[in-house]
């Protein structure tokens, strides 16, 4: 058994483990805001300040993470900044007086934002090497820990624990956890030279190997005799229509994909902040049966997740994300007509199955395009995931109280349905997801 053979599923479980717990705290965070507002006598006018200054603070620690990158192993930051996460949430548990708990949510921002982007930017390199969509299974373990974190969350408020004494034990478990998997991470080291100066030479750190075909071109490895698929045409230092040769990320390019990217967290904000009280305001249903729609979306989110890979080989990621965003918008109009809570529960059930294959394959064809800038292409398009929680949330709130909430769900739905007309920008001739695999000497798992 070769050493690739070894490595590359190690560090492809080694991260599935970082989605899982981001999975896990961001949710043990988002679902007790009540406890949290409670606990620190935040006012509801202020409350949206603090909630905005989250995703504000993630998009200024994205663009830090691009910027580390370019002399930093992608796998170190994702070591460091899923444990100062981890620690963000106990200091948000434990904090005292409004001041530190501002300084808290600066803190998990920042780390969150870092973390996001360099957790994608492995997740896309690994995807390369396996030359096969695993992809989507990563963000399927981010779904499996939403849904562990939230069922904490409930079990604590059903016991009426503290949040200290909620956050506390669950981060004791979970950042050895990180960093006992952190060492098999697996980074992409096609042309950076070594930290603190020189390239080092057959001195891997344990965990952080290469990747197959290091010092070539990425996308470029050789295998089977570097078969082509019929009507393939080679072009130098290019993977696929759009991408490019040179190290330069063009904006023009993954502005696309930006737009994809916003729209889907759009959605999925709308689901997160919206769903219950449209259950109950709109739809006539019980405070408790206007929480299921949320946890029915998480489910129905893993599920698509978790057999979304297979689809994209079977049928190409063009086509996967233009059938995610045809049942993510009958989603959000099974959503609008609903006549009763249980059918609207069934749309957002439809809306979760349809939007959670689009967010997986934007970070993917964004490092398609850019094959040697894959990392800054990730990093700045994780920005516009926060740019969708921010605008998504109060635009569907404003739209709902001025005009009517059946109709602020029609605005989400249009946009969703925007992706089709970019989904060119998922595939291209002779890559791997383009409706084919790509061909591999060996299967490394």
């Amino acid at each position: 058994m070769t050493q690739a053979q070894v490595r590359l599923p190690r560090g492809r479980l080694a991260l599935a483990a970082a989605f899982f717990v981001q999975g896990a705290v961001f949710a043990l965070l988002v679902t007790r805001i009540p406890a949290i507002q409670e606990r620190y006598g935040v006012s509801d006018a202020l409350l949206p300040v603090f909630l905005a200054a989250v995703p504000v603070v993630a998009g200024v620690g994205s663009v830090l993470a691009e910027r580390l990158v370019r002399g930093v192993r992608p796998s170190r930051v994702l070591r460091w900044s899923q444990a100062a996460t981890c620690l963000a949430l106990v200091w948000v548990g434990g904090g005292q007086g409004v001041g530190q708990l501002a300084s808290a949510l600066v803190a998990f921002g920042m780390a969150v934002g870092m973390l996001d982007a360099a957790m994608n930017m492995l997740g896309v390199s690994l995807e390369r090497a396996y030359g096969r969509s695993i992809m989507l299974g990563f963000h399927g373990a981010y779904s499996l820990g939403g849904i562990a974190g939230a069922s904490l969350a409930w079990l604590g408020a059903h016991e009426e624990l503290s949040l200290l004494v909620l956050y506390g034990p669950v981060v004791a478990v979970l950042s050895p956890l990180t960093l006992v998997a952190s060492r098999w991470y697996v980074d992409d080291e096609k042309h950076r030279a070594a930290e603190k100066g020189g390239e080092r030479q057959g001195d891997e750190h344990p965990g952080e190997g290469r990747l197959p075909g290091e010092g070539r071109h990425p996308g470029e490895e050789r295998h089977h005799g570097d078969e082509r698929h019929p009507g393939e045409e080679r072009h130098p230092g290019c993977v696929g229509a759009g991408g490019r040769a040179g190290g330069a990320v063009s904006w023009r390019l993954l502005l696309p994909l930006c737009l994809v990217m916003a729209f889907a967290y759009i959605g999925d904000s709308t689901v997160s902040n919206w769903s219950a009280k449209y259950l109950q305001d709109v739809l006539g249903s019980s405070e408790q049966l206007a929480t299921v729609p949320y946890n029915v979306y998480m489910v129905t989110t893993l599920v698509g997740r978790t057999v979304g890979d297979l689809a994209v080989r079977r049928l190409g990621a063009a086509f996967v994300v233009r059938a995610g965003s045809v049942v993510a918008s009958l989603g959000f109009a099974g959503v609008t007509v609903a006549p009763g809570a249980w059918s609207g529960i069934a749309g957002f059930a439809v809306l979760g199955f349809g939007l959670c294959v689009i967010v997986p394959q934007t970070f993917v064809a964004a490092g398609r395009l850019f094959p040697e800038a894959s990392e800054a292409a990730v990093a700045r398009l994780n920005v516009f995931n926060y740019v969708g929680f921010l605008v998504g949330s109060p635009l569907v709130g404003a739209l709902g109280d001025a005009w009517d909430y059946r109709g602020a769900m029609l605005v989400p739905l249009v946009l969703v349905l925007v992706t089709l007309a970019c989904a060119s920008s998922f595939a291209g001739p002779g890559r791997y997801g383009g409706g084919h695999e790509r061909p591999r000497a060996v299967d490394v798992g």
